[in-house]
C-alpha cells in the first residue's frame, strides 16, 4: 500500500505535465490571435501589422529554445524560407540606404538569426560545462574561422554598423551548421533534418503558385526582364533556395518510400518550373552542374537523358529564358550605365574591386563594405574575390578551406556509403550541392545568403553523419555519438 502510495505520488508529476503542456499551448494561440487581430487593424503600416506577431513568436521560440532546443532548430530550419514574407526593409544588396541596423534589425528575419545565435551559444556552452564532446570536422573548423575573421574585419571597417550586421549574418550559417553536426547522431534526427528542410518548402511553393493562379505572381522588374520572387524579397534568393532543393531531391528520390515520392514529385516540379522563371543564372547553371554530378556519382544515365531534355523543353517554352542567357554577351544598357554585356561590366567591376585589396591585405576592408566603396554601389558578385577584398588573405584562404572541406567531405561520405542507398544518395545530393556552390559563388553573392545557406549546411551536416558513422545509417552499429552515451543524447534533444 505505501510502495503504491509512493509510485503514486511520483506519477502526479507526470500526469500534470500533458495538462500543463496543453495549458501553454492554448495559451500561445491566444496571444497569437491576439497580436494577428492587432496586426490586422494596423494593416495600413507594415511595422505595426508585423512587429507584434513577429516579437510574440520570437517570445514562443525563446521559451521553445529553453525547454526543446532540437524542437526549435527545426522549426525554425522549417520557418526561415516563409517570413521574408514579412520584411519590412528592403533589399539590402547593393542598396546602401536599407543596409542599416535600424532598418533591418526590426526584420522578423533578423530578429530570428539572433535569437538563433544566442540560444545556439547558450546551448552548446552547456553541452561543454556538462563534458560532453562536441564532435567536429574540418567543415566545422574553417566555418568557424570565417565566422571570426568576419567580425575580425569588420574592426577596420569603415562602416563597423553595415560590417557587423553581415558578420552577424555569417554567424548564422556557421551556428547552424555547428548545432546541427551535433544533433544529427542517427537516422531519425538525420531524417527529420532532411524532412524538415523539404517541409520548409510548402508555404513559398503554395504561396507562389497561388499568386500565379490569381494573376498577381510575386516578382521584381530588372532591366527588360520580370522575375518571379517567391516569398523573398529577390528573385536571386528565390532561386538559390530552389536549386539546392532539386539538387539535393533528385539525389535522394530514388530511395524514398512509394508515399514520399508522391510528395517530393509536386516539390520538385514546382520547384524546377519556379526556379527557371526566376530566370537566375548563377542559380540556372549550378542546378545543372549539380545535377549532372549526381547523374555521375549515381552512375545514372536516365537522369541525364531527362535532365537533356528538360533543358531542350525549358529553352523552348519558358519565356525570357533565352534572351536572359544571352545577355551575357549581348549589347545593352549595363548596372552602371554604359554600353556593354553583363560580362564585361563583371570583368570591369571586379578589376575595380581588386584594387581596394592593397587597401588593408592581410583583414580586408570589412564585410560589406565594398558596396560602400565603389561609385555602382553593388557587391562585387564573386565571393572569392569578395572575401579576398573584405575579409583579406586570411579570410580568403579560411573561404576557400571551407569549399575544399565541403567538397572532400562529401567526397568521403560517398566512398563510406554503398551504391543504391539512401545513404548514398545524400552523399551525392551533397556533393552536387558543393558543385552549385562553387559555381554560383564564381558570379554571384552567396556568402552572407543565410536563407540559403541554412539550408545547404543542413545536407551538409547529414554528409559529416555519414562520414562519422563510417557506414549506412540502417547499421545500428554505426550509429557513432562521439563519445556520449545514450542518456546524454537524448538529454541534448
Amino acid at each position: 500500500m505505501t510502495d503504491l502510495a509512493v509510485r503514486s505520488g511520483r506519477d502526479a508529476p507526470r500526469l500534470a505535465r500533458p495538462r500543463r503542456a496543453r495549458a501553454l499551448v492554448i495559451a500561445s494561440a491566444l496571444v497569437v490571435a491576439l497580436a494577428a487581430v492587432y496586426s490586422g487593424m494596423n494593416s495600413a503600416d507594415k511595422t505595426k501589422s508585423v512587429l507584434p506577431l513577429a516579437l510574440i513568436v520570437a517570445v514562443l521560440l525563446g521559451v521553445l529554445a529553453l525547454t526543446r532546443f532540437s524542437v526549435f532548430v527545426l522549426l525554425v530550419l522549417g520557418l526561415r524560407a516563409s517570413i521574408d514574407l514579412f520584411k519590412l526593409s528592403g533589399a539590402s544588396a547593393g542598396n546602401t540606404a536599407t543596409n542599416t541596423a535600424a532598418s533591418r534589425s526590426l526584420d522578423p528575419s533578423s530578429i530570428m538569426v539572433v535569437l538563433f545565435i544566442v540560444a545556439a551559444l547558450l546551448w552548446l556552452a552547456a553541452q561543454l560545462a556538462a563534458g560532453r564532446r562536441l564532435r567536429g570536422s574540418w567543415v566545422r573548423t574553417a566555418l568557424v574561422s570565417m565566422g571570426l575573421l568576419g567580425f575580425i574585419s569588420s574592426l577596420g571597417s569603415a562602416n563597423l554598423q553595415a560590417s557587423g550586421l553581415e558578420a552577424t549574418r555569417v554567424l548564422a550559417v556557421v551556428m547552424m551548421y555547428v548545432v546541427l553536426e551535433q544533433l544529427i547522431t542517427d537516422d531519425r534526427s538525420l531524417r527529420r533534418v532532411i524532412g524538415t528542410v523539404y517541409a520548409s518548402a510548402v508555404f513559398p511553393l503554395l504561396y507562389t503558385l497561388v499568386s500565379m493562379m490569381v494573376g498577381s505572381p510575386p516578382s521584381e522588374v530588372k532591366g527588360s526582364f520580370t522575375r518571379i520572387t517567391g516569398p523573398f524579397s529577390q528573385s536571386t534568393t528565390f532561386g538559390r533556395y530552389l536549386a539546392f532543393l532539386i539538387i539535393f531531391g533528385v539525389a535522394i528520390f530514388p530511395y524514398l518510400s512509394r508515399a514520399q515520392k508522391r510528395l517530393m514529385v509536386p516539390t520538385l516540379g514546382l520547384s524546377g518550373v519556379f526556379l527557371l522563371l526566376t530566370l537566375t543564372r548563377g542559380a540556372l547553371f549550378g542546378a545543372i552542374a549539380g545535377l549532372v554530378v549526381v547523374a555521375l556519382v549515381q552512375r545514372n544515365t536516365k537522369l541525364l537523358l531527362g535532365f537533356a531534355a528538360a533543358i531542350v523543353g525549358a529553352l523552348v517554352l519558358v519565356p525570357g529564358l533565352v534572351n536572359r542567357l544571352m545577355e551575357l554577351t549581348a549589347e545593352q544598357q549595363t548596372g552602371g550605365g554604359e554600353t556593354g554585356n553583363t560580362l564585361a561590366w563583371r570583368l570591369n567591376y571586379w578589376a575595380e574591386v581588386l584594387s581596394l585589396v592593397k587597401q588593408n591585405p592581410m583583414t580586408g576592408v570589412g564585410l560589406n563594405m565594398t558596396q560602400y566603396m565603389t561609385d555602382q554601389a553593388k557587391q562585387p558578385h564573386n565571393d572569392f574575390l569578395r572575401t579576398l577584398v573584405e575579409t583579406g588573405i586570411v579570410g580568403f584562404l579560411a573561404y576557400l578551406g571551407w569549399l575544399v572541406a565541403l567538397v572532400a567531405q562529401a567526397a568521403r561520405a560517398i566512398r563510406v556509403t554503398r551504391s543504391d542507398t539512401f545513404e548514398r544518395g545524400i552523399a551525392a545530393g551533397v556533393m552536387g550541392c558543393a558543385v552549385a556552390l562553387v559555381g554560383q559563388s564564381a558570379g554571384s553573392n552567396v556568402m552572407s545568403n543565410v536563407v540559403s545557406l541554412w539550408y545547404l549546411v543542413a545536407f551538409a551536416a547529414a554528409a559529416s553523419y555519414l562520414v562519422r558513422t563510417g557506414s549506412p545509417t540502417g547499421d545500428p552499429k554505426s550509429s557513432s555519438s562521439a563519445g556520449a552515451t545514450p542518456a546524454e543524447i537524448k538529454e541534448m534533444y
